[in-house]
Parts: C-alpha cells; sequence; structure tokens
C-alpha cells in the first residue's frame, strides 16, 4: 500500500466512526409549546365576587421548559363540568416573564362578579370555574381542575351597624336588610366578627337569623381590656347538602373601632352590716357584706365616718374578702360604715349604702 492510500483509509474510518457517535436515537419532533394545564386552581367566594387564584405553569404537556406563554381564558359554566369555554367571563394577558434562574412559582388571579340572575335563577345549585393557559399560538392542552361555588344569594349588610363598649362587653346595634325573604332552602343571617388590630386576627363573636332583634344580641365580653379591636357584619346564606351545611358571606359592614378601655367600676357592694364586739377591755365593729362576682374584683375599700363628718378608708391595702373588723373604735361613740369594690385596673365602684353601730 502507498502512503497516500493509507492515509485516505485512515480518514475514511475516522468519518465513519464520528458519524455513528452522532446519531444517538431517532429524531425529536418538535415541541407544540402546550403548557401543562394549572392543576391548583382555587376559589373564595365573598358576597358577589369570587377570587379565582393559580400557578402559572413552568412546563409544557411534553416535560420542556415553558418559554413563553399566551394570555389565560377565565371560564365559567353553570354546569358541573366545563367543556368548552364559548365566552370567557375574561382573559388575563401573558404574565411577565420570570428572572434568568429564578425557581419562584408565580401565581395568577381574577375576580369575577356574579350576576345576579344567576343568583336568583340557581339558589340551590353551583357555579363551576376552570382556566385555560395558551401558548403564543393561542393553542391550548385542555382545562385546568375545575372548581364549584355555591350560586345561592347573599344579602348586603345593614347599613348602620353599632358596636358600644360597655361594662357588660361590646354591645351591638342594627337594623336589618328590608327584604330578607330567602329563596326556598335557603336561610339568611347576620354574623358579626372581631379582628385584633394588632394581629389582624379575626374571631366570629355571634350569628342571629336576620328576623331577630339586633337587642336581643348579647354582648362580646371575651375580648381582652387595654386592646384595640374593629368589629363588623356580614350577611351569611346557608343551604343544607347532604346533611352538612354550605355558607357564603355576603360584603361586609364597615368596622367599628373600639378602644377596650376598662373605665367602668365594679357592682356596688350590699348588704353590709355592722356588729359592734368586745372581748374584755378589746373594743371592735366586725363587719361583713353579699360578696361582689365581677370577674375582674381585685377587692374591697372599707370607709368610716362620724357623724357629720367625712368618710375615711381605713384599709390601707385592698381587702380580698368581704368582711373587716374595725379594731379602732371608742366607747361611746357612733360610726357609718360603707364600702366601695375595687377592679384590678384600680377602677371603683360607688359607696354602698352606709351601716351605723353604737360602742357603749
Amino acid at each position: 500500500m502507498t502512503p497516500a492510500f493509507l492515509r485516505l483509509l485512515a480518514t475514511s474510518a475516522l468519518c465513519a466512526l464520528l458519524s455513528g457517535c452522532a446519531q444517538t436515537g431517532p429524531p425529536l419532533p418538535p415541541s407544540l409549546e402546550l403548557p401543562k394545564p394549572p392543576s391548583d386552581l382555587r376559589a373564595v367566594r365573598k358576597g358577589n365576587r369570587v377570587t379565582l387564584s393559580w400557578s402559572v405553569p413552568t412546563r409544557t404537556t411534553d416535560r420542556q421548559t415553558v418559554r413563553s406563554l399566551g394570555p389565560t381564558r377565565i371560564c365559567r359554566s353553570l354546569d358541573a363540568e366545563v367543556k368548552e369555554c364559548g365566552a370567557p367571563v375574561g382573559e388575563l394577558p401573558s404574565p411577565s416573564a420570570q428572572p434568568s434562574g429564578s425557581t419562584q412559582t408565580q401565581s395568577q388571579m381574577f375576580t369575577d362578579t356574579l350576576p345576579g340572575l344567576i343568583q336568583q335563577g340557581n339558589p340551590s345549585g353551583d357555579v363551576t370555574y376552570a382556566v385555560e393557559v395558551l401558548n403564543r399560538d393561542s393553542r391550548s392542552a385542555g382545562f385546568s381542575n375545575r372548581v364549584t361555588i355555591p350560586a345561592m344569594p347573599t344579602l348586603p349588610p345593614p347599613a348602620d351597624f353599632r358596636a358600644e363598649l360597655t361594662a357588660g362587653g361590646v354591645a351591638f346595634n342594627w337594623t336589618a336588610t328590608a327584604d330578607t325573604t330567602a329563596p326556598a332552602g335557603v336561610q339568611y343571617h347576620y354574623r358579626i366578627y372581631r379582628r385584633d388590630e394588632n394581629t389582624g386576627k379575626d374571631t366570629i363573636v355571634g350569628e342571629s337569623a336576620v328576623t331577630e332583634r339586633a337587642s336581643t344580641h348579647p354582648p362580646d365580653a371575651a375580648f381582652e381590656w387595654e386592646k384595640t379591636y374593629l368589629y363588623r357584619i356580614t350577611s351569611l346564606s346557608t343551604r343544607s347538602v347532604n346533611g352538612g351545611d354550605v355558607q357564603v358571606e355576603g360584603d361586609d359592614s364597615p368596622s367599628v373601632r373600639i378602644i377596650a378601655r376598662d373605665v367602668f367600676p365594679p357592682a356596688v357592694p350590699s348588704g353590709v352590716q355592722a356588729v359592734y364586739s368586745g372581748e374584755g377591755q378589746k373594743l371592735f365593729v366586725d363587719l361583713i357584706w353579699g360578696p361582689v362576682t365581677d370577674a375582674d374584683l381585685a377587692g374591697y375599700n372599707i370607709y368610716r365616718r362620724e357623724d357629720g363628718g367625712s368618710p375615711a378608708k381605713l384599709n390601707a391595702d385592698l381587702v380580698k374578702s368581704p368582711a373587716y373588723r374595725d379594731p379602732a373604735v371608742a366607747s361611746g361613740k357612733v360610726y357609718l360604715y360603707s364600702v366601695a369594690a375595687v377592679d384590678v385596673r384600680g377602677n371603683e365602684s360607688a359607696h354602698s349604702d352606709e351601716a351605723s353601730e353604737s360602742v357603749p
């Protein structure tokens, strides 16, 4: 073999080897760039508004990274299954592109307003939602998961809701909405919320049928003193489904801000009795009275005066029990005693009726 022939043979073999390494399998078809439909669509209804939220797709149906998205259609149906979108109730533009290297999941939201016709015409039914994410060619791989919300109507909140701090708690008053007639199978109530202004935590403090008088609603006494709260009232629509209740809240009233500053004294002690006693040469007067049952009671102050004089407090520290012995009495005098209750924040009640006792 000549050197030229050997060089040609080696070159041919190298080309064949390189060609074989490049053939790793059959060629893949081009990606359709169809976004994988969301599977975490959620819906929350408040009044006539339904707020939908879902995660923006990041992968295509063929497991490729989504390079670009088109708009997202919002679909609503009175049927349990959304078979076609028809006329979408809304359409969101393509979400903004994520920064390169970001791993944070994007989410989108849309708020739909339910027409009154749907609520009044389908009070015992549901409304179904789905979203359809399109690619840049306006094609999709189908609908997201479906979510349903009750279609029953809700009442507007009372326009004159009031909350007032009293010694017994926060008392409420309002005038019911004029038309409170509910569709068959639906019941209307009012629900009152208390929100801690510092933490934002909401607590339900009671519910009333819309036909009940507001004045019969018990005050809220479960709050903490020296905090600030926001109270509001909302309507509540309920219907029974398979032995359970389905609920929808209406819109909220404006909030009433209450600063729970305790300026309310405890109840005035009653039934005060004074009895003179003497053991040998030691004279004293014993006092007893009916106990005050306020939960925040700290104790009692004891006052004494002589005829024509002003009451003077006898005790240095609060008396913890409904009894007291006055050893600083003198023979031949008449004493008049009264008792006041004091709470843990230092609020003192008015004086009780006086009890008179003579020391012989």
